[in-house]
This record gives C-alpha cells, structure tokens and sequence, in this order.
C-alpha cells in the first residue's frame, strides 16, 4: 500500500494560487491514453478553455533530450539513475511549463506524470516506492494534479495492441511480461490510496464511453 500524501504538504494545489486545472492520463503504454488526452482536450477547447497539451518525458525541449536517453539509449541504464533522469525532467517540466500554465489559468492535459515513475521505477524496476515518490514530489516542488486519469488494461492486451501498431518498442515496452504486471499493480495500489484524485477506468471499453467518463469527471474539476 503506498500512503498519500498529506493534504498539509500540498500547499500549491491547496493555497487557492493555482486558478488553473491540471489533469493527468496514466496508464501501461497502449492503454489509449494519447487519444483520450486529444478528445478531452477538443471537447475543452470546444467550451472555450485555453488548453495545453505536455507530456512526461519530452514537454519541453530538455524533456526531449531526457525521452531519448530513457526510452531509446541502447545500454543498460541503472535503476536508480534512470529514475532521477525522469524526476530531473519532471522539475523542469513543472517549473517552465506546468506552474506557469497553471497560473495563467489554463487547463493542462499531461500524459504521465509522477504516478508512471512509482508505478515503472518503483513497482517496475523494484525500487523504493515511497522514495521515488517522494524525489518527484521533492522536483516538482510538491504539485499535484487535480484529477489523474488511469486506463486499466491487462498487460497481454496492452501487447497485443502495441504490436499491431507495426512500431519497434522503447526500452520500457521492450520489458517482460512480469515487469509490466508490476507496472499495473502499482498503478493499481496508487489509485487505491488516493481515490479523490484518480478516476480508475477499463481501457477495453469503447473510446467514446472512456471519453464521456472522463469529461464528467473533469467537468466536476472545472465547476469547484
């Protein structure tokens, strides 16, 4: 069980500073999430919303130089270095692009956020999960999301998927099976322990019903 973290430490998304709403999508890679974020993100702008679309690792251009160390570096990369690459990324994410965004007021639509590092670095690569939590929310100088978005799927389908995309896997796609079915279950355990901001959803059912679940829990977000 991975315990929350206490709402006294989250002083950004508590203060009333932060007029913006920050949504984040997780999820095994070919959980649909990339199609999730752009129909929420149509239906957003559709209602007039400024919205801005990131994603962790590569939202900025020191992100880009991160995402291909990370995903497609050939070597071996040691557990704990790769995460503080992705906790680095993530303190110059949130500094130049999210914090700003968010105190324009805008509505940020984020594909993974520090979920997806305690769900590959800690449950995935078998590391601390308390401790790489705690190093992203050190990064990020303790922000969280108002509403994090997690597509379940079972590994097997999730490969199945991949593989019919016709397109050569990343480092973490490339993982064995029991690796990614540790990738679920803490994505799992984490949705567990703070059910007000995840909204846990099957990534077998229709695109559209995904899409409707996730605008009404967003619109909920939006009207506080």
């Amino acid at each position: 069980m991975i315990d929350p973290v206490p709402r006294g430490q989250q002083t950004e998304a508590s203060s009333g500073t932060r007029r913006g709403v920050w949504i984040t999508l997780e999820g095994g890679d070919g959980a649909g999430k990339t199609t999730q974020a752009t129909l929420l993100g149509e239906w957003l702008t559709s209602t007039g919303r400024s919205v801005l679309r990131t994603r962790e690792p590569g939202g900025t251009d020191v992100g880009v130089l991160v995402r291909d160390i990370v995903l497609h570096h050939r070597g071996d990369i040691a557990p704990r270095a790769e995460a503080l690459l992705y906790a680095a990324d993530r303190a110059h994410h949130i500094a130049t692009l999210v914090r700003p965004a968010l105190e324009r007021g805008d509505v940020v639509i984020q594909d993974r956020y520090l979920d997806s590092s305690v769900a590959y670095q800690g449950a995935g690569r078998v590391l601390d999960a308390g401790e790489v939590r705690d190093l992203s929310l050190w990064a990020a100088g303790g922000l969280l999301p108002d509403v994090t978005v997690l597509l379940d799927l079972d590994p097997a389908v999730a490969r199945d998927r991949l593989h019919a995309d016709h397109k050569p896997f990343d480092r973490l796609e490339a993982e064995r099976d029991e690796f990614h079915v540790r990738v679920r279950e803490g994505f799992l355990a984490l949705a567990a322990a703070e059910p007000d901001r995840f909204l846990v959803l099957d990534a077998t059912l229709p695109v559209d019903r995904l899409a409707a679940a996730v605008r009404d829990r967003v619109a909920g977000a939006l009207a506080r």
